[in-house]
């Protein structure tokens, strides 16, 4: 009779070891289970970024016309660890205002590159702004900015509706205005007060859609000391441009897109 009971007890601690050896194998495996599934950006992939707009896209007044903006940003997006390339489609036009570019969205080609973009950054409004500021030189009036700001905003709304027709994912970003005559008319303070209204309408209208943001850069213009402007006074220079790369990759990151 002890015979049977040793045996049983042997046998019931035999069963409790296997049973913690599962156990210790489940822990193990699960452990390996978890550590198999990489972070998001353990493996680096390319992005498509479509760049559309006036000058600042073309990149007038840059170092060797490389494109303003583009390259400061290229650089920096490519420094991500979830980014391999950053690959860009530079559609600026030296002169567009907002009733040029609803135009220029409209060819194949740029319809083809925003449909397959990850990103599109805009930067327009500056020439909406100067055909009014032409066409009122000699008296420069509130009240006519105001009006046009109307017009300019049912245009920008009609830009962003066809964007988001071709591409329903693609982060939208919109780049302020700044005031080109700050160096050489800092008195005319109607100036400031313009690019401040527009900036506004801009980032007002531009809010109203999903995934999109709006990106200041009079300020960089304002308070800087260095010289930002092109020898014409009026397109930024390559630093300037760094600058505005610099601010669109920080808006980018303080809002995690990546």
């Amino acid at each position: 009779m002890k015979k049977i009971v040793f045996a049983l007890i042997c046998f019931i601690l035999f069963l409790s070891g296997c049973a913690n050896q599962i156990r210790e194998l489940t822990k193990k495996e699960t452990a390996i289970e978890e550590k198999q599934t990489p972070p998001a950006d353990f493996i680096p992939h390319d992005i498509k970024v479509v760049s559309v707009g006036d000058s600042l896209t073309q990149g007038v007044g840059s170092d060797d016309n490389l494109g303003g903006y583009i390259p400061f940003l290229k650089a920096n997006l490519e420094e991500l660890k979830g980014i391999s390339i950053a690959e860009f489609a530079n559609h600026g036009k030296k002169g567009n205002r907002t009733d040029q570019l609803l135009k220029r969205l409209k060819q194949p080609e740029v319809m083809s590159d925003i449909k397959d973009a990850d990103l599109v950054i805009i930067t327009i409004g500056g020439n909406d702004v100067m055909q009014v500021f032409r066409e009122n030189l000699l008296g420069l009036k509130l009240n006519k900015f105001i009006m046009a700001e109307d017009e300019y905003k049912d245009r920008l709304d009609n830009i962003l509706t066809l964007i988001r027709s071709y591409n329903n994912d693609a982060e939208i970003i919109l780049v302020g205005i700044y005031n080109p005559f700050i160096k050489w008319f800092s008195d005319i303070k109607e100036m400031d007060q313009i690019v401040d209204n527009w900036n506004k309408v801009s980032s007002e209208t531009i809010e109203q859609y999903d995934h999109t943001l709006f990106v200041p850069v009079a300020d960089i213009f304002e308070n800087n000391e260095e010289s930002l402007l092109y020898t014409d006074y009026f397109h930024p220079n390559t630093r300037g441009y760094e600058l505005i790369a610099e601010r669109i990759y920080d808006y980018l990151n303080a809002k995690s897109y990546f």
